[in-house]
């Protein structure tokens, strides 16, 4: 039977890690369980993961903090955090820390198993993300398939993220990018934590670019976003 990914599993709960490993390697995928987060942060560290599944409430080094500090090694490898809270601030802050999924517990195993196999098909096989292109606007230069946007005094590599909502913004340079369309193309879902999740990745874009006064990222009411470029210069691609 094929090796459809390795996962790092970090829960603190003996039943339910055990229960979730069992299920997720009978569906062909290869499991490291850690029970804390200091030992889930090392095993990260010293393995190669491509999906991370994350408890909160983790003895010696909460899964928040675990996230942020897997966000300053690796920016792409995705997270999703499994745990009994459901505030929506906590919610908030999974994603602001580096999230990319949020599981309530309790949760099904079809559930958990449906959520990985949408992440991996959208990290390892989505055209929008990985298709070669380069675009020009203003005073950069943006590589979106090397995640690198430069201009004549600085280089900043984006992450992963960044590049594909810069890369939609650049297709759609001048005209709306709806909301929902992002979304479902690079999060592969529109609900309400998802859109904070791309607030967050729009508020940095626009840090970024403020370098051109000429360059701006423009809301549009209750619709999505505007690349608006006030030059002549128009946005050229290959």
């Amino acid at each position: 039977m094929s090796n459809k990914g390795h996962i790092l599993l970090v829960e603190d709960d003996k039943n339910l890690g055990y229960v979730l490993k069992d299920f997720l390697e009978i569906s062909s995928y290869s499991v490291i369980l850690k029970e804390n987060g200091k030992e889930g942060l090392n095993a990260f560290i010293n393995g190669k993961y491509d999906i991370i599944l994350l408890d909160i409430m983790l003895p010696l080094m909460d899964g928040f903090t675990v996230a942020e500090e897997i966000r300053r090694i690796d920016c792409e490898v995705p997270i999703i955090f499994i745990t009994a809270k459901s505030m929506k601030e906590d919610k908030i802050k999974g994603f602001r820390s580096g999230a990319d999924d949020y599981l309530t517990k309790p949760f099904s195993t079809e559930e958990l198993s449906l959520r990985i196999n949408a992440i991996l098909r959208r990290t390892k096989n989505n055209p929008l993300i990985s298709q070669t292109s380069h675009f020009a606007f203003g005073i950069f230069n943006f590589d979106a398939n090397n995640h690198l946007l430069k201009s004549p005094t600085h280089e900043k590599h984006l992450t992963k993220r960044e590049a594909a909502v810069l890369k939609l913004l650049c297709m759609n340079k001048n005209r709306v990018l709806r909301r929902e369309v992002a979304l479902k193309l690079i999060w592969g879902d529109d609900d309400y934590f998802m859109g904070r999740s791309m607030d967050v990745y729009i508020t940095k874009l626009r840090k970024f670019l403020k370098e051109d006064p000429s360059v701006n990222i423009i809301n549009i009411h209750n619709t999505g976003f505007k690349l608006e470029i006030n030059d002549t210069k128009k946005v050229e691609t290959n």
